[in-house]
């Protein structure tokens, strides 16, 4: 059941591909399609929808996939490589496989060259970039979606079943716009995300980063408490709101 495939110039990635499930969704689920594959515009990122209509993100097809080509002597470097920004879930996935989480800075580049300088086969970004270095050095929304379908042909079994392999770990997110003029005391923000990281506990995370596309900061707060996470974000915001005025 093809969507989205009508381009006139202008509606690339308008209400379809990985940024707009909805119609993909809506579509699977009407239709009783067993799976259904989002691609953006230039098809380096998918996502999986089951027939549920439930969407699968790049980190959960991580551990799909590294959990079938571990069992299968096929992954190499004992361990996938994804950014910052990926689950504290499939972090913890990994562990129990006995494998390793390897991040980078956000952005498919720095996976790629750390896949490269390290012998990793499999990385790649939670928005659904999916790197097989097997077969390409850059993310391949096909190749990943070929990868999911033979798992699933293979076990003979529904998407659902086995496309979410972890329970994802509470995530918010925050920003904060900067004067690119005037940037943040380093000290003074390496004390902020201190403070951070000592309100949330051990095993969460607190990732604080400057966007590389435009002057601001994001904040990230993940953790097995969702109240407490969204207190020392709401906190951490605002101490960098405070931090700007004191320059």
């Amino acid at each position: 059941v093809p969507i989205g495939i009508d381009p006139n110039g202008e509606n690339i990635n308008k209400g379809c591909g990985t940024t707009a499930t909805d119609l993909l969704q809506s579509t699977t689920v009407a239709h009783g399609c067993d799976i259904g594959i989002g691609l953006d515009g230039d098809a380096d990122r998918v996502l999986i929808c089951d027939e549920r209509g439930t969407i699968v993100d790049g980190d959960q097809i991580m551990g799909l996939l590294a959990q079938r080509w571990d069992a299968e002597g096929k992954l190499q470097g004992g361990g996938v490589v994804a950014t910052v920004m990926s689950n504290l879930g499939l972090e913890r996935y990994l562990k129990k496989l006995g494998l390793e989480l390897v991040r980078t800075p956000v952005g498919d580049r720095y996976v790629v060259e750390e896949m490269c300088n390290n012998n990793y086969n499999l990385g790649g970004e939670q928005s659904g970039h999916i790197i097989i270095r097997d077969y390409s050095t850059t993310g391949d929304g096909l190749i990943g979606a070929l990868q999911v379908l033979a798992v699933l042909v293979d076990g003979n079994r529904v998407a659902s079943d086995i496309c979410q392999v972890f329970d994802p770990v509470p995530q918010v997110l925050g920003n904060v716009k900067l004067d690119k003029k005037s940037p943040l005391d380093p000290e003074r923000l390496k004390n902020i995300v201190a403070e951070g990281n000592i309100a949330i506990g051990k095993n969460n995370r607190l990732l604080v980063r400057e966007s590389g596309t435009e002057p601001t900061m994001r904040v990230m707060v993940e953790g097995d408490d969702i109240e407490n996470i969204k207190i020392v974000l709401a906190k951490t915001v605002a101490a960098i709101e405070a931090a700007k005025k004191l320059r």
